[in-house]
């Protein structure tokens, strides 16, 4: 399985910026909200994606992905292609 992480909550608004008199051009600034994040793996041989979303991106929230992957293929052994993001180096091995 391939694993990758989303996050979710970034909106755009145009406001006005500063420029010299008389012109006022548009400008996009960003509004921040809370985020969603979407952490989802799919299975190379079948195209079968698992999917979670979850209020962080983190080593508690990575595990509780990793344990919901592991509950939904009981009799499968799973390996999954991570990146290098720093809370997967923690992670402890699912049973």
């Amino acid at each position: 399985m391939f694993q990758d992480e989303a996050r979710f909550g970034l909106i755009t608004d145009v406001r006005r910026a500063w420029a010299p008199k008389p012109m006022r051009p548009p400008c996009q600034g960003k509004l921040t909200h809370p985020y969603s994040y979407a952490y989802a793996a799919v299975d190379v041989l079948t195209g079968q994606p698992d999917a979670l979303i979850l209020p962080h991106v983190n080593t508690p929230c990575m595990q509780v992905f990793l344990d919901e992957v592991s509950a939904r293929h009981p009799t499968d052994q799973i390996v999954m292609v991570l990146d290098g993001a720093g809370w997967h180096a923690s992670i402890i091995s699912v049973a």
